[in-house]
């Protein structure tokens, strides 16, 4: 049965995207619960200053309490070689720095051209490798720009050597604005595992913002990608579609990918309960999800068992 990470990333781009601070105490219960689901890989915040993003201002107390959760692989995004200071002080396990493949979205979202960032990629790798810590390079925007459009896929590719060569990894594709389809996914992982190896692309980094979210992750696996971000609830997503669900829907992967064969780990129905806690802690922030709605397959263990 081939295995398939499922790495929660709503504790940090769902929450960065949403105006309300959540409790410290209720993120740790979303954290030991989605851990004792199965889930085990959180990215548990961001190392931004508190001043840009307060609902990332307890994210070295969240590393340091996820840390107590056996099994538990425990990752942050940091924006800079500062961030990336403050994430090995805190104690994660791996890192990630975004790298816009738009230079528009880069200059406009960090003030930093490609030069730049390829600059300050190097130096958050330096410090994630002298620490021991997993650096990871999560290539934005490839599959279209808000601002800019269509981004060339030869930019992404040259990009991608760029950021390797520069010190990365692992890297992820990630579909920040909603554009990808299933063929552009298929074409593009492609072309990128052919130029940096299959064991540097191993994520994508999907958003459902036109629906497209599963297909495209089905997409990614017939090319080999054994990572998938979601996000519980769907929460997060692209700021330029207002009320579109954004993030791939963690509890809806997590259905699909089970029901496939494929090995996740999670306990579906564990994973469901969850939302109970952010549900309290979030009051009137909408959840989505189909799963929640319908409930499991009635064949469903039938077909994990398969």
């Amino acid at each position: 049965m081939t295995a398939i990470l499922v790495s929660e990333v709503g504790l940090r781009d769902g929450l960065q995207s949403i105006d309300r601070v959540m409790p410290l105490e209720a993120k740790k219960a979303w954290i030991a619960a989605e851990s004792a689901a199965g889930v085990r890989e959180i990215e548990v915040g961001s190392f931004v200053p508190p001043s840009l993003l307060p609902q990332m201002a307890d994210t070295a107390e969240l590393v340091a309490f996820a840390r107590t959760l056996p099994g538990l692989n425990v990752v942050a995004l940091v924006p800079n070689a500062k961030g990336a200071a403050r994430a090995v002080e805190a104690g994660v396990h791996g890192l990630s720095i975004p790298f816009s493949m738009s230079e528009t979205h880069s200059l406009r979202n960090v003030r930093k051209d490609h030069p730049a960032m390829l600059t300050e990629i190097a130096e958050v790798a330096r410090i994630a490798g002298a620490a021991g810590v997993h650096c990871a390079v999560g290539l934005s925007t490839a599959f279209g720009c808000t601002i800019e459009g269509a981004v060339a896929e030869d930019t992404v590719v040259r990009l991608a050597e760029a950021a390797v060569a520069a010190g990365a990894k692992e890297l992820s594709l990630s579909d920040t604005t909603g554009y990808a389809d299933p063929a552009q996914v298929k074409r593009l992982v492609r072309r990128v595992k052919a130029a940096v190896g299959a064991d540097v692309l191993t994520t994508l980094h999907l958003h459902n913002t036109r629906g497209l979210g599963l297909a495209n992750a089905c997409a990614g696996l017939e090319e080999g990608i054994t990572t998938l971000d979601s996000s519980l609830g769907g929460l997060g997503g692209c700021p330029y579609a207002p009320g579109a669900s954004g993030n791939l829907v963690t509890e809806d992967l997590v259905l699909m990918l089970n029901a496939m064969g494929l090995e996740t780990g999670i306990d579906l129905e564990a994973l469901l309960k969850v939302r109970a806690i952010v549900a309290e802690a979030l009051p009137g922030e909408p959840l989505y999800g189909f799963t929640p709605d319908a409930g499991p397959m009635l064949d469903y263990a039938e077909r994990i068992a398969r």
